[in-house]
């Protein structure tokens, strides 16, 4: 469930708009004004702000740069029946998720707002991922990079040896293991102060991916009113890591591709070609070798990138570290959270120590975070825990058992319907709240999951 303001001066569209984001099971604060918008927005963290662009004598606009200067986190959809280019590329370069043409269709803006809010959930990830990442320790070894397993210690191994050189290297694996914290690694042990760049391809709209990467001169669209460098160019002679590069679209493939071929690129709207000097790093929880064969990903392209890949291995696949990861994340959130280190029981260790936990860093250190949140007494016990860690330790019903019928029969639709949301609930609380991680627990396609979410009004990142 998000929190989302929805801010319209036309009550009709306020109350349409309360009616269909509750039935999508979130939580919805409304406002007539950018006054009573503001003061909402000062109130709460807010997920989400759905604004229209006009509101009375006032702008959408100015909500927007208000909520992105006190809140960068929180997403904001501009809503209009007066569109213009200029207006769009404004809000957008102001850090708008999207915009929204009235009259729309309902399907197309839930699909929006679900966008959105999966893009701030990874926004979310990538925030803890940069906890986990830093500097040398005292003892000479990256101490960010957790663990003493084997597969973590032979990852380790090969960032020292590719931190020497200046090779395009792709690092796979699955969401939340830590990919971008593998991409900070090398890139500090190469010991230049140059900067490190990242982006997360499938976080930006489409439309504006190619600017970002590569710049653009003035003039060279409406709106563009001076020329700006892209992130090859802002990166200098660091590092630009392309997270998420198995969901550029094609026509920037291209582009990359040239860009990786010749070391030059060109911006939008420009005819001179520019060199770069920024080492490659790109990472994809996606097999790119199926997208490949799949006719998604361009295959020049992925041997172009795929030179060295790095596999960030699962934390299921290196059980042994999650101790330390416990421990690192009780120091880090108790610090956070200004209170004391609260002991752990040892059921409740047990428990945290057998979960294969398929959202991997990201949903550990959001159970870590709940467990201190929710304990008293200074000590977190099983109850502190998630359902799904807590049924971790009962033993699975024998499957040949089925359950008996009752004398006076059974609504068996209303029973499966039953078993299917509660089934629906614990994936997507074992995924922390992500999609697609509870879709792969459930072996789902991600629309199947997303349709059978919709159809019992469950709400997800």
């Amino acid at each position: 469930m998000a929190k989302i303001l929805v801010v319209d001066d036309e009550q009709s569209m306020r109350e349409f708009l309360e009616i269909l984001l509750r039935k999508q099971g979130h939580e919805v604060v409304a406002a007539a004004s950018l006054g009573a918008a503001l003061a909402c927005a000062a109130d709460g963290d807010l997920d989400l702000v759905l604004s229209d662009l006009r509101l009375g004598a006032d702008s959408g606009i100015q909500l927007l740069e208000a909520v992105k200067r006190e809140a960068p986190g929180t997403e904001v959809i501009i809503l209009t029946a007066f569109a213009t280019t200029e207006n769009a590329i404004q809000a957008m370069k102001l850090g708008a998720y999207d915009y929204v043409l009235k009259p729309f269709k309902v399907e197309e803006l839930k699909l929006v707002i679900e966008k959105a809010l999966e893009h701030r959930g990874l926004v979310a990830e990538n925030r803890v991922l940069r906890h986990t990442v830093g500097r040398r320790g005292g003892d000479g070894e990256d101490a960010e990079l957790i663990g003493r397993s084997p597969a973590i210690e032979e990852v380790r191994a090969l960032v020292e040896k590719l931190a020497r050189t200046r090779t395009t290297v792709l690092i796979s694996g699955e969401s939340g293991t830590g990919k971008e914290v593998v991409a900070r690694a090398i890139h500090a042990r190469a010991g230049h102060r140059q900067p490190f760049v990242a982006i997360n391809c499938g976080a930006i709209p489409e439309g504006l991916i190619e600017s970002e990467l590569f710049g653009h001169e003035k003039g060279s669209f409406t709106g563009a009113t001076e020329a700006k460098a892209g992130l090859f160019e802002v990166a200098g002679a660091g590092t630009l890591f392309l997270d998420e590069v198995g969901e550029l679209p094609p026509p920037v493939q291209v582009k990359l591709l040239r860009a990786l071929q010749e070391r030059k690129l060109r911006r939008v709207g420009g005819s001179a070609d520019l060199g770069f000097s920024a080492r490659i790093v790109a990472a994809t929880n996606r097999d790119l070798a199926e997208e490949v064969r799949a006719g998604r990903f361009r295959e020049d392209l992925y041997y172009r990138l795929n030179v060295i890949q790095l596999r960030m291995p699962a934390l299921r696949e290196r059980r042994e570290d999650l101790p330390l990861f416990v421990e690192h994340f009780l120091g880090r959130f108790t610090a956070e959270q200004g209170r004391a280190r609260p002991a752990l029981s040892p059921e409740a260790e047990r428990l945290l120590l057998a979960h294969d936990y398929p959202g991997n860093v990201r949903e550990l250190a959001n159970v870590v975070e709940r467990a201190l949140t929710l304990c008293d007494g200074g000590r977190i016990v099983p109850g502190d825990l998630p359902h799904a860690l807590r049924g971790a330790a009962a033993p699975p019903a024998a499957a040949s058992a089925p359950p008996a019928l009752p004398e006076a029969g059974i609504d068996l639709q209303a029973h499966l319907d039953a078993i299917e949301r509660a089934l629906l609930e614990q994936a997507l609380e074992r995924a922390g709240g992500v999609k697609t991680e509870a879709a792969r627990v459930l072996s789902l396609s991600f629309r199947s999951l997303r349709y059978r979410l919709a159809k019992f009004g469950i709400a997800g990142r």
